[in-house]
């Protein structure tokens, strides 16, 4: 099958615009999320430069050449762009124009700008660079990206390797022949037919990601506290239940710590309640510090948060208690003896691994806690014939 390039270009030229416009307006009804704009840009400016390149053969050279060449670099450029906001980073100006920089003082050499070897290879060159640099945003950020990264790789990976082959393959041909004929060198032909492919592919490939990551922020929003960004009481009841199912296949116990900031409605109604929802950050973050990644933590009610710490026994469960108890009294505060936590420790021993049957026996020793003055620990009723452990 023969393509016919000039058809070929117009096609391209269709799709670079088509896709380049459906994702502006992506960006402009959506969050305007920043990658979607670049990526835009990248695209119509692609669209654009196609338009620039097909001038040549009309005696105007250096408009093709110099300015539709810029053009190119600055759409290669700005794809680039677009992976690195996407993986958390800003924009580098100096470097987005660096290409079409370098391209310009290259057209400035005799010798250079009329060699079309010479500018096949320089050409192919700074776009590979661009085409890496994307690869390498998205390689150095995949771990905390948490969204799908293979598609738009793989996709990046095969372009940058046609590009690579025609840096070591092609030396073009003279754009007169391709617009006498209809053809062209049969690898510029294939390059052309690639790249329309690949602008339909990154652009579904991106839409994918930032939606992807969209649902996971919606996600976590819904799971998470505003004020103090730890889990929710809906995160706690889903990811508690599941925790305690792989604590009981694996026959591992587990604890549950019921904490009540003491005295919080006397605290807000003295201070005010920016006063205590410092408090309560404050209390997240030393309790966050004492947990370890499989366990979980979580404010579930107004002033009452919960821990559940996989794989640890009473005494385990208690020594955190404890450092959680002792480091929150001795937080400084507007007035010393002011903040302290009342703690229910119940435990698979005592409940099964059952989350409603820990949480029920929990709030039944925090109750007991709070009876006995506050400011302590107390286990939920033990089996008989064992000892119960108050820790003050």
């Amino acid at each position: 099958m023969t393509l016919y390039l000039p058809t070929l270009i117009v096609v391209d030229l269709y799709v670079l615009t088509l896709v380049g416009v459906l994702m502006a307006f992506a960006w402009h009804s959506g969050r305007r999320e920043p990658t979607l704009g670049y990526m835009s840009a990248a695209l119509l400016l692609g669209a654009l430069g196609t338009v620039l390149g097909t001038l040549r053969g009309m005696n105007i050279d250096l408009v093709p050449i110099l300015l539709g060449n810029i053009v190119l670099y600055l759409s290669s450029a700005l794809s680039w762009t677009a992976l690195r906001v996407f993986a958390g980073r800003k924009p580098h100006w100096p470097l987005i124009g660096a290409g079409a920089a370098f391209w310009a003082l290259l057209c400035l050499i005799p010798a250079f700008y009329e060699s079309l070897a010479a500018r096949v290879f320089a050409n192919t060159a700074i776009i590979l660079v661009y085409c890496l640099a994307g690869i390498g945003e998205l390689w150095r950020s995949r771990h905390k990206l948490e969204v799908e990264l293979r598609p738009i790789l793989a996709l990046m990976l095969f372009h940058t390797g046609t590009y690579a082959v025609r840096l070591a393959v092609d030396r073009g041909m003279p754009f007169q022949s391709v617009t006498s004929n209809g053809q062209g060198s049969t690898f510029f032909t294939l390059l052309v037919f690639e790249t329309m492919l690949f602008a339909i592919g990154i652009a579904f490939a991106t839409l994918a990601m930032v939606r992807e990551r969209a649902e996971l922020q919606f996600r976590s929003a819904a799971l998470s506290d505003p004020l103090t960004g730890v889990g929710n009481r809906r995160a706690f009841m889903e990811t508690g239940e599941r925790l305690l199912r792989l604590c009981a296949e694996r026959g591992e116990q587990a604890s549950l710590l019921l904490c009540d900031l003491d005295n919080f409605k006397r605290l807000n109604d003295s201070y005010g309640h920016p006063a205590g929802d410092r408090v309560l950050v404050e209390f997240s973050r030393i309790t966050a510090s004492r947990m370890r990644k499989q366990d979980q933590f979580a404010r579930i009610g107004g002033e009452e948060f919960a821990c559940l710490l996989v794989a640890a026994d009473t005494e385990g469960a208690c020594q955190v208690a404890e450092r959680v108890r002792r480091e929150f009294a001795e937080l400084p505060f507007m007035a010393e003896g002011q903040l302290s936590v009342s703690i229910g420790i119940a435990t698979t021993r005592e409940a099964g691994h059952d989350l409603l049957r820990l949480l029920s026996l929990a709030d039944q020793a925090l109750y007991a806690a709070k009876a006995k003055g506050r400011n302590r620990i107390e286990l939920a009723a033990p089996e008989p014939g064992t000892d119960r452990r108050p820790r003050t």
